[in-house]
């Protein structure tokens, strides 16, 4: 039972965030930092359980204020490879790679490990192949209880998304 002076404003409430707000996310993310970031999907994206969605929202939101912070005017890649039996997701800048001494103070990255750990995946970070600094997470691909060819409505299918890909292949880190 909610008090009486408690004061709520429900207007303000969102649901927790998922995959499916990925563009917004990375729509954001193009304006806050003026440079080219894209979204590259991989195999058929199914329907996940909300706990692992939510995971790889949020290390791909971390991941992505990282690359704006410790890389600024750096283009980024944000991969979603469906597989079988995980989701990987890699987030990848063209900026100066990883600092010779980790700056002092900052969480992010074992926050996004802690988030990988408690779906049941694990999370990589570090120089990427050719310059500049690589997030991957493996997260477990649990459905919740949808049959496996189940498609999240916001995410393209997979012949869209060559064509998305394929689109953004200038202007990206490769």
């Amino acid at each position: 039972m909610l008090r009486e002076d408690a004061k709520t404003d429900t207007a303000d409430r969102q649901p927790q965030p998922g995959l499916h707000q990925l563009n917004d996310l990375l729509d954001a993310a193009r304006d806050a930092s003026g440079t080219s970031t894209r979204l590259i999907v991989s195999g058929s994206p199914v329907a996940l359980d909300p706990g692992v969605e939510l995971a790889a929202y949020r290390i791909v939101q971390e991941a992505l204020t990282n690359s704006r912070r410790h890389a600024p005017g750096a283009a980024v890649d944000v991969e979603l490879r469906y597989a079988d039996d995980a989701l990987r997701v890699r987030v990848r800048d063209n900026g100066p790679g990883p600092a010779p001494v980790p700056p002092d103070g900052g969480h992010g990255l074992l926050g996004m490990r802690e988030r990988a750990a408690a779906v049941g995946g694990e999370l990589r970070t570090g120089a990427a192949a050719g310059g500049g600094f690589l997030v991957e997470a493996s997260l477990p691909a649990q459905a919740a209880g949808l049959p496996a060819t189940a498609r999240p409505a916001s995410l393209p299918a997979p012949a869209e998304t060559a064509s998305l890909s394929t689109q953004a292949q200038a202007a990206g880190p490769g």
